[in-house]
């Protein structure tokens, strides 16, 4: 057994376990999250016991469905409490997501400089596959694909969803976990409804350049003096 087989292997059993343990902490059972993430409940047990491994998509989808961060599967443990989001159109969605993370891996590819042999014989993932991969026409197993970000020097984050349903979902759930850990008084005021137009002169002032922010101080003096 070489060496990528075998990192393959420990990484879909830690991938398992970290699929294991949000789907009981969401007390959601085997079909249901299989239905969410759009494979069987075969092909989902055996995502649980490391026999295989998710495609990215397919994990982004499980993610948005038990509200879990999608960190959560990196070997994070924080977990969200949130109810389910419902979704729809996850075939669509899932052929989307595999022809971007193609399109993104080729990206990667050609910045890399390496040939496809090249590619092979560091990750054994042939030719043929990868051109596959590369164009969605199969979806990418999640351990091949930190094989593939590690080897083109590519954080895995780049591949994740920025602008779908789970995109705008991991942005909220950032802004909520900026506020979480903003000072307690400085939570409180931006909570009383009556600080908001503080809040948006802030805004606003922070979208103007030091010239015309020199300018408004200007005027201040001006008033106070």
């Amino acid at each position: 057994m070489n060496n990528q087989h075998l990192i393959l292997q420990i990484r879909n059993k830690k991938l398992g376990l970290l699929i294991f343990d949000a789907r009981k902490a969401q007390r959601r059972s085997i079909e249901e999250c299989a239905e969410a993430a759009g494979v069987s409940p075969e092909q989902f047990h055996g995502f649980e016991k490391g026999d295989s491994a998710p495609s990215l998509p397919a994990l982004e989808l499980l993610s948005l469905y038990l509200t879990v961060p999608l960190d959560h599967f990196w070997g994070k443990q924080a977990i969200s409490t949130g109810a389910p989001v419902p979704l729809q159109e996850k075939e669509r969605l899932v052929i989307l997501r595999n022809r971007v993370i193609g399109t993104n891996l080729r990206l990667a590819h050609n910045d890399a400089g390496l040939s496809y042999k090249e590619i092979a014989e560091k990750t054994g993932i042939s030719e043929e596959q990868m051109k596959r991969y590369e164009l969605g026409e199969e979806t990418v197993p999640v351990p091949e694909l930190e094989m593939l970000a590690n080897l083109f020097n590519t954080p895995i984050e780049k591949f994740f969803d920025q602008h779908g349903p789970l995109g705008k979902w991991r942005a909220q759930q950032g802004s909520y976990q900026k506020f979480v850990d903003l000072p307690p008084d400085i939570q409180q005021f931006v909570s009383k409804p009556v600080n908001r137009p503080y809040l948006e002169l802030a805004m606003r002032l922070s979208e103007m350049s030091a010239e015309k922010l020199r300018a408004v101080a200007e005027v201040l003096l001006e008033i106070t003096y």
